[in-house]
């Protein structure tokens, strides 16, 4: 099968990251057929640089997203600024005309041969509906990975989709949650997420930083809750957190942004369906993390011994 594939970049105020996430674009082993910016009202110079790079880039082209996705917002995340200049980008071309359509922020630079291993892993593998890489942060002379539950988790910056999967799911949600939403609809209709660990991008812009962390940690305990995570999951979660910077009230930021979405009944994935496949997912990922935890019994070591 003929390979296609389309790049979707929501921006806004990248300039700091944008001229070597484009370099690294133009260095692609297997560049993209096209790669959409959607420049969402930048007040830095991040159009300028795209447009002094365009020579070097020509399956490159600059759009600008409409007002309505940048105007008001105190926090993009939360008002899903990204996935919504996103679909912005879809819709400016044919873009069934595509096998893979993916996505890539304006702050994560890729290696050279990204796409062209990470096509390769589609055409192996006929069941992968959604993939991608990781990602690491330069923090001074060190690089500090980005862990995710490599089988059930693509890092929203960077997911790729094939076009079948993409329509299975009904394309990209624009709301809070979106890059759980489109996973567990993926698995629910048959097909592999799978993050590859060997696939390794940098992201420049330190995590959780473009609206404060603690602000992050609070909509991703939101989030938790408007994919029906269980409030024990969440509080296990919550000690977790806690061990992240700034330590301590992280864990209550995350957990208070799950209590106050309960409490102020924000809307969750209205689908009965959605609610029982994710549950069952996450028992079955508790059944195999508890059964990893146990002491092996002797049976076990010899088997273990024997292979």
């Amino acid at each position: 099968m003929n390979q296609r594939l389309l790049v979707i970049s929501p921006m806004r105020n990248e300039s700091a990251h944008v001229e070597r996430v484009a370099l690294a674009m133009a260095a692609q082993t297997h560049p993209p057929d096209a790669w959409v910016v959607v420049d969402d009202h930048s007040t830095d110079d991040t159009r300028e640089v795209l447009e002094r790079l365009a020579p070097q880039l020509p399956f490159m082209t600059i759009i600008g997203a409409p007002q309505a996705v940048a105007d008001g917002v105190t926090d993009r995340l939360a008002a899903a600024a990204a996935p919504r200049a996103f679909n912005v980008g879809l819709h400016s071309l044919q873009w069934r005309e595509f096998s893979h359509i993916a996505k890539l922020d304006g702050d994560t630079e890729l290696p050279p041969r990204y796409f062209e291993l990470l096509l390769e892993r589609f055409a192996e593998n006929p069941r992968l509906g959604l993939g991608g890489g990781v990602r690491i942060e330069r923090v001074g002379h060190q690089d500090k990975l980005e862990r995710v539950p490599t089988r059930h988790h693509v890092p929203g910056a960077l997911k790729c989709y094939t076009l079948k999967c993409f329509q299975d799911i009904g394309g990209m949600q624009e709301r809070l949650a979106w890059d759980t939403i489109d996973e567990v609809y993926a698995r629910m209709r048959g097909y592999e997420t799978r993050a590859f660990p060997e696939l390794v991008a940098v992201h420049h812009r330190p995590w959780g930083s473009a609206d404060g962390v603690l602000r992050g940690r609070s909509r991703h305990g939101r989030c938790a809750y408007i994919v029906h995570y269980p409030l024990p999951w969440v509080a296990l979660r919550a000690v977790k957190t806690a061990g992240m910077r700034p330590r301590g009230i992280s864990g209550v930021a995350y957990l208070g942004g799950y209590l106050g979405a309960a409490l102020r009944a924000v809307p969750q994935v209205d689908d009965p369906g959605f609610r029982h496949f994710f549950r069952r997912e996450l028992r079955e990922r508790a059944r195999g993390a508890l059964l990893l935890s146990l002491p092996m019994t002797g049976g076990s070591r010899r088997a273990e011994r024997r292979s």
